[in-house]
């Protein structure tokens, strides 16, 4: 995780609101004149107080009455309106945030995001941007109102005397200035420690409830749920140590506040005997320095409570700012397929060329209409060299042309249009196996859907089911067997009817005569299609032209 201060981290996050800088300006309005009616209730009121008493006040007591009715009926109209705008912006800027996470993780994918902790992603898509909220709407247009506000409140007190505008100016800055950053500073990491412990609590309950059939049959039930409730005793300790924090920064504002309503009092008084003030110049700036501080409390406030948005905006700060490994493609002239080549490829999944690597100067040539066999032990390097047809990652060294063109000058969409790649897992979302084909080719027909599953051998299985195409498939395929999704991953290749299909173990879980069936297809369609079969079934290589034996990162 990248460290940012809590001013970098809160800059950067001010400057998601600009496509609504005015509603944040009405907000801000809204705030500030709701707030100086509700001050001005409790100052009217130490007039007409005055005015009981006999002390000449610039009002009469019916003006004073009026106003202090006007002013109630203000508070609660503007108060309401400036929560509705701020909340408006932030629902709308976290949806934006969202649009924005979504974007970066897929252009992350696969690459970056190929053994990342998925709990930890959730918890930062759904927690760490919800927490947002607290930073859009009760956070930035505060934070201005306070300032206006204090500025506002400085000049009327000081129009009695100076120094009881300077009192109220050092006031207005403890409070709602140093006071939060002294609490930010000794909170330390304790907001990242935080967010970081809820994410890793996530990501273990999500890794338990995937692996609950394991857990049980091995009977380590109670072994998980000691890890639960170990990380569990050990975010509620952070929590607790940040609401310790929190309680002892509402303390010290508190009494600080208090000593500047006394030092108010006291000098103030002071001016008085000495008579350079008149007895109103006591009553009228005590009264607003006590009933001013609510704009800057809520600043105090946040010095505690920022340490979970900072911590959680940070966070998704990580993700905005990650680099992918391969970039977008775009505004280059599209070609069409005309064969593959990969020339004297290297490729390690480390940055330095020569370690680890998976595979080590490959040539494998790929003419069009052709289907080529590529077999080899597990780990050998047969899948990450279809990820490199795809340009799932790059390689270190050599390159690979499709219609002799470099992977890395072709359009990304171009790209995909021309490849189907069906992996070693197939992956079924929590829909309609209809809706799970549509993903290849979001127009397609009922009867383009079909004859793709029959091509797969799963058309008379998806019949057979209570709701045929329209049954769920329940959470990642759960109610399919292993077989019954790879054959929906085919019949997605199928759908998608692109020129280059690379197969990754595609009837691994599949019965000799589902085997056969699929086979049948492709070698139908092999005058329209150039085909890659990754396997370890000697039975899937019979249709094959060519086949490349991958040994230790090697070809032969």
């Amino acid at each position: 995780m990248k460290k940012r201060s809590g001013l970098r981290v809160m800059l950067r996050l001010i400057g998601l609101v600009k496509p609504l800088t005015g509603f944040m300006l009405l907000a801000i309005m809204m705030g500030l004149v709701g707030h100086l009616t509700a001050s001005f209730i409790t100052i009217f009121g130490g007039y007409a107080v005055a005015e009981v008493l006999g002390i000449e006040t610039p009002f009469t007591i019916v003006v004073l009455f009026v106003s202090v009715i006007i002013f109630a009926i203000m508070r609660g109209i503007l108060r309401y309106a400036e929560q509705a705008c701020n909340h408006f912006i932030a629902f709308k800027l976290l949806a934006l945030i969202r649009d924005k996470v979504f974007r970066a993780l897929r252009r992350l994918c696969p690459a970056k995001l190929d053994g990342k902790d998925k709990g930890n992603l959730i918890s930062v898509i759904t927690a760490d941007i919800e927490l947002l909220e607290v930073f859009y709407a009760h956070t930035i247009s505060p934070i201005a109102i306070a300032t206006l506000f204090s500025g506002i409140l400085c000049i009327f007190i000081g129009s009695y005397h100076w120094s009881l505008g300077v009192i109220a100016f050092l006031a207005y800055t403890v409070v709602g200035g140093i006071i939060p950053m002294l609490i930010s500073k000794l909170s330390g990491e304790d907001g990242i420690k935080f967010r970081s412990k809820s994410g890793e609590l996530s990501s273990f309950v999500l890794d338990s409830l995937r692996g609950l059939y394991e857990t049980l049959q091995y009977g380590q039930g109670m072994v998980r749920l000691q890890e639960i409730n170990r990380k569990t005793d050990e975010l509620s300790a952070e929590e607790k140590r940040m609401k310790e924090t929190a309680g002892r920064n509402k303390a010290l504002t508190n009494t600080v506040i208090l000593i500047f309503d006394l030092v108010m009092l006291f000098a103030s008084a002071m001016l008085y005997q000495n008579g350079t003030i008149e007895f109103l110049g006591v009553l009228i700036p005590t009264i607003a320095m006590m009933s001013s501080f609510g704009p800057v409390i809520a600043l105090a406030d946040l010095g505690s409570t920022l340490q979970h948005t900072f911590a959680a905006g940070n966070r998704v700060l990580d993700i905005l700012d990650e680099t992918p490994v391969t970039e977008e493609v775009s505004g280059k002239e599209n070609v069409d397929f005309d064969g593959v080549i990969a020339a004297n490829v290297s490729f390690s999944y480390c940055e330095e060329i020569g370690n680890e690597n998976i595979l080590d100067n490959v040539s494998v040539e790929i003419p069009k209409g052709s289907v080529i066999g590529i077999v080899g032990k597990s780990g050998s390097g047969k899948s990450t060299l279809l990820k490199l047809f795809m340009r799932f990652w790059n390689s270190q060294k050599g390159e690979v042309k499709i219609s002799d063109v470099n992977v890395n000058e072709i359009n990304t969409h171009n790209l995909r249009n021309m490849e189907s790649f069906v992996t070693q897992e197939t992956h079924l979302f929590h829909d309609s196996i209809r809706n799970n084909l549509r993903i290849a080719k979001f127009d397609a027909t009922d009867e383009e859907i079909e004859t793709a599953c029959k091509k797969a051998s799963v058309h008379d299985f998806i019949l057979s089911l209570p709701k045929g195409y329209d049954t769920p498939v329940g959470e990642l395929g759960d109610t399919l067997s292993g077989g019954e999704r790879q054959r929906i991953g085919l019949a997605r290749a199928f759908l998608h009817n692109a020129p280059f299909m690379l197969l990754d173990e595609p009837t691994s879980n599949l019965d000799s005569l589902n085997e056969a069936i699929i086979l049948k297809s492709l070698q139908e369609e092999r005058e329209n299609k150039t085909v890659v079969l990754v396997s370890h079934r000697q039975s899937t290589m019979r249709i094959v032209d060519k086949v490349y034996s991958v040994e230790h990162g090697r070809v032969s």
